[in-house]
């Protein structure tokens, strides 16, 4: 070729190059677009009112003034209702269960866990009943962020706030910390430093610690062992908050059934056993403790894998013990007391009550004497009110206290309705007012009967309190259905619109291959002639019933299992094909083999008994392991992934290395991932029993080797973009250059997936290969079975096959569509410290790695793999180009295809039961993936298209 023809060829090319970028980023904005209107529209949190609760508001309520008794001390009195206690002490066990507090006899099955805390059995056993044990009933999702917002500001969470569990921006409406520091209350908070991110200011004394790392177990339970004992001997503080981190950390990385659980929750017992003692010896008349209540309480449950945040029965319902030290409970009316008793292990009887924890903010604010926070909805809680409250007019107080309760809410809903867009209807508003307007006339009576009645012995008192209560609890209980029922403000017309744009986004998608088509034809002898075979049918069915089973909820639980049923049956359709024409058995065969194994990763990883499973260990992300009493299966469980590791390491070096093609960089890059290999074999090896574990072995081991991998996997990400952009650019064998540079792509990738996936990643990794191996030989099978290789119908069937590949990859890594199917551990393989962007850099790698930016990277080869030697050499690179890009559009149709239906989802069921627990993080899962695909889909046209 001559130089001005080199010149002239080199001009198109980058014209071609630019024009398939431009058309991938328009698809990834309008994408972008249609998920943030969507977005806008479906997942808008409610309105937050800047209004905050004022001592003074008490003189608009029809509520009685808590007395002023100049005897109290000064930050004791109270603002609008009496206090009821002088002082509390708040111990925060993240993450912990039910059945980690109740006795096993509550429970069909006694399990390991259970029955640890003994502590609180025997003080919950007493008799007297100055301590209880209730089960509190968190509202989903059941993240971190979500449950400290809930328990301090009193209103139902929002699902938009789940991305800020990460870095939890301060709270700016009115809460109850906010409140305990206006009042005068002095607070004192040590451990998880979420609180001191949401409440900046409000603190008289704060000692945090770092709670991103999930591997500590203990820096922050000795952090707060060490500042909790010394301030229960000092007088300077009226609120004592201590929140726990090692159980939750514990439950994450070792599940709940595992030893260093175990010892966590005895751990616990003993630090319990010990505030309990101090507290005893100080709680005489005059004492420190004598008016001081313990709140021994979880923020949230787990499963039995340790995971929560979404809906499930074990991840809202935690626990919460409560224990009163002036030991003089007052007797409940059996109308309000929801007491369940039985017999403990020991023979003691204990009697355990439900709780909101909807109620928490409320019923502290009202125990403290403090205005109740502005937008909270929930209810002073009757039996632990009573409990703290100790006194024979107990009733009284708490019938003036759910006036104000009462009031409080009805004020909120008021404000709300008429501030917020949406606002409720006025069908609802019209029923809240009726029932506010018969308690608040019942209220009239009743405090005329107060007022007339110095004792509760009146013997017209009671029953009126009684039927107070049950009045003021009517319109409360009908106000959280009604917020629970309708909080979400849903922007139809947002939502329609976002849809509308991601429907557009496909008929682009569709005539943008169809244009594509027509240019084919122009390169190839025979035409584009449009041909719709067997196989392309099964492609596009088996699209649309994947894309359509997202409108069950039972099908998006099992997902994975979904797409490994399509896999294997598109393998049985190869199969049949090869052994029809005796050709390409053994590929037929071996795809056809190896989705059995996807399904057990897939079974194995959704299990939510897979911490009791034979084949699960406590190492960080290795997911398939097992007993330790089953000697073959430790070898197997030993062997298996560095025999998959070697393997992979030799395909590298023979496909690679050995190649004469590969040259100069992208040798170097296959080198840099073989090295890179032997360093994740070296740190398994260092992870077993072969080295005494010295500090120097831990360090290299944790520490040294994945920060070593992540730099060669920089460093070559780096070399292959100075590639693309100084390299010489060919004029033949694209074909050939195209296979080097895929396979240079996915190694550079490939070390830094495997080792955040743990000792399962060279599995992934083999049986990846070998099927994208399969779907490529396949295609050879098709060509010589129909002539219609020259159109878009000739990829459907292996794009087909890749993205269903790539969907088996994500579920058989141990992930699934839920806040709880995230190892959070793999964001500190190789750290400690919290770091937002690399933690969530990491995290996305390992979440999206097998799944997502494996298949994009090497989905070249399917175009690359398939000849066309009829074609004129000069024409042929054009051609390519153009099949290249109409691959890139078909796999990303499949995507949107889902997204599109995933939308419809959620849009029909966005008044669910299971909205929030399952199908909206299965929006913003796929959502993700998707923007993840368009924005590689832009990144691999500029690598590919050279």
């Amino acid at each position: 070729m001559s130089k001005s023809g080199e010149v002239s060829w080199k001009s198109e090319n980058l014209g071609k190059r630019r024009w398939a970028f431009v058309v991938f980023l328009g698809i990834l904005i309008l994408h972008g677009l249609a998920i943030l209107v969507f977005t806008r529209g479906f997942l808008l949190t409610r309105t937050e009112l800047s209004q905050y609760s004022h001592c003074s508001d008490i003189q608009q309520s029809p509520c009685f003034s808590p007395p002023q008794d100049d005897q109290m001390v000064n930050h004791s009195k109270g603002c609008w209702t009496k206090p009821a206690v002088d002082r509390i002490v708040i111990i925060v066990l993240d993450a912990l269960r039910y059945d980690f507090v109740a006795p096993s006899t509550f429970f069909d099955e006694k399990k390991t866990w259970m029955d640890r805390l003994q502590v609180l059995h025997k003080l919950a056993s007493q008799p007297g009943s100055f301590a209880k044990i209730f089960k509190a009933i968190a509202d989903p999702p059941t993240t971190s962020l979500q449950r400290l917002k809930g328990l301090t500001t009193g209103g139902l969470p929002t699902f938009i706030d789940v991305g800020n569990s990460f870095g939890a921006p301060a709270i700016n409406e009115d809460n109850l910390i906010y409140q305990m520091a206006k009042n005068g209350k002095r607070v004192v908070m040590m451990g998880d430093d979420t609180w001191v991110q949401l409440f900046p200011q409000h603190f008289n004394i704060s000692h945090p610690f770092p709670s991103f790392n999930v591997k500590d177990l203990d820096t922050v339970d000795n952090g707060c062992v060490e500042h909790l004992f010394p301030y229960l001997y000092q007088e300077d503080w009226d609120v004592l908050i201590a929140h726990f981190l090692g159980m939750d950390h514990a439950g994450h990385i070792f599940g709940v059934d595992s030893t260093e659980m175990i010892e966590k929750l005895e751990q616990y017992n003993g630090i319990l056993e010990k505030v309990v003692d101090v507290l005893e010896s100080q709680s005489g008349p005059g004492g420190l403790h004598e008016n001081t209540l313990l709140l021994v309480m979880g923020d949230h449950g787990q499963t039995i894998n340790g995971d929560h945040g979404g809906g499930a029965p074990e991840e809202v319902e935690t626990s919460l013990f409560a224990m009163s030290l002036q030991k003089n409970p007052s007797s409940l009316p059996s109308e309000t007391d929801s007491s369940s008793c039985r017999l403990d292990t020991e023979k003691r009887k204990i009697c355990t009550s439900s709780i909101e924890q909807l109620d928490f903010a409320a019923t502290v604010s009202a125990l403290l004497g403090i205005p109740y926070p502005f937008g909270s909805i929930g209810r002073v809680n009757p039996e632990l009110y009573a409990l703290a409250a100790g006194s024979e007019r107990w009733m009284q107080n708490y019938v003036n206290v759910l006036c104000m309760n009462t009031w409080q809410v009805k004020r909120y809903i008021d404000v709300y309705s008429a501030s917020s867009v949406i606002g409720f209807s006025d069908k609802d508003m019209s029923h809240v007012s009726d029932l506010y307007a018969q308690a608040h006339d019942n209220w009239l009576h009743t405090k005329e009967a107060v007022l007339n009645c110095k004792s509760e012995s009146c013997s017209t008192l009671l029953p009126q309190l009684k039927k107070q209560v049950e009045a003021y609890s009517n319109f409360l209980s009908s106000i959280t259905a009604l917020a629970r029922s309708k909080w979400t403000e849903f922007n139809l017309k947002m939502m329609g619109t976002g849809l509308c744009i991601l429907v557009l986004s496909l008929f682009v998608h569709i005539f943008t291959i169809k244009k594509l088509d027509k240019l084919c034809s122009c390169y190839l002898p025979r035409g584009g002639d449009f041909v719709v075979t067997f196989e392309a049918i099964f492609a596009y069915a088996a699209v649309l019933i994947r894309s359509f089973s997202f409108l069950s909820n039972s099908f998006i639980l099992e997902e994975g299992k979904t797409a490994s049923f399509l896999l294997a049956t598109a393998g049985m359709l190869q199969l049949r094909h090869a052994i029809v024409k005796k050709k390409m058995l053994l590929e037929g065969l071996l795809f056809v083999l190896v989705v059995p194994l996807l399904r057990f990763g897939i079974e194995l990883g959704q299990s939510k008994q897979a911490v009791n499973s034979l084949f699960l260990k406590s190492f960080a992300s290795w997911t398939v392991s097992v007993d330790n009493g089953t000697n073959l299966w430790i070898y197997v469980a030993d062997i298996l992934p560095f025999l998959a590791l070697v393997i992979l390491a030799y395909i590298l070096y023979y496909k690679s290395i050995t190649h004469s093609s590969c040259r100069g960089i992208f040798k170097l890059v296959a080198v840099g991932t073989i090295f890179a290999s032997s360093l994740i074999a070296l740190a398994w090896a260092l992870d077993g029993n072969l080295c005494s574990p010295s500090t120097v072995i831990v360090d290299i081991k944790a520490y040294w080797i994945p920060r070593i991998i992540y730099f060669i996997g920089l460093l070559q990400l780096f070399l292959l973009a100075i590639s693309q952009l100084f390299g010489k650019e060919k004029t033949s064998g694209w074909e050939e250059d195209t296979i080097v540079k895929v396979t240079a792509m996915l190694s550079a990738w490939s070390s830094t997936i495997i080792i955040l996936s743990g000792k399962q990643g060279p599995l992934v990794a083999l049986a990846a290969v070998i099927q994208g191996w399969c779907v490529i030989r396949l295609m050879t099978l098709e060509r010589a079975k129909n002539d219609y290789y020259d159109s878009s119908t000739s990829y459907s069937s292996p794009v087909a096959k890749w993205s269903l590949l790539a969907v088996c990859l994500f579920f058989c890594t141990g992930h699934w569509c839920a806040f709880d199917g995230l190892r959070y551990a793999s964001a500190f393989v190789g750290f400690d410290e919290f770091n937002l962007i690399r933690q969530a850099a990491l995290l996305t790698i390992d979440t999206f790695g097998f799944s997502h930016i494996l298949p994009v990277m090497g989905l070249p080869l399917i175009v690359a793999c398939r000849r066309h030697p009829e074609v004129q050499a000069e024409k042929r690179k054009s051609l390519f180009f153009l099949q290249l890009c109409q691959v890139y559009l078909m796999y990303g149709l499949t995507m949107a295809i889902s997204m599109t239906l995933t939308i419809i989802c959620v849009t029909i069921q966005r008044r669910h039961l299971m909205v929030w627990g399952l199908f909206a993080p299965k929006f913003v899962f796929d959502a993700v993936g998707l923007l993840l695909t368009d924005l590689f889909i832009c990144l691999a046209s500029l690598y590919y298209f050279a």
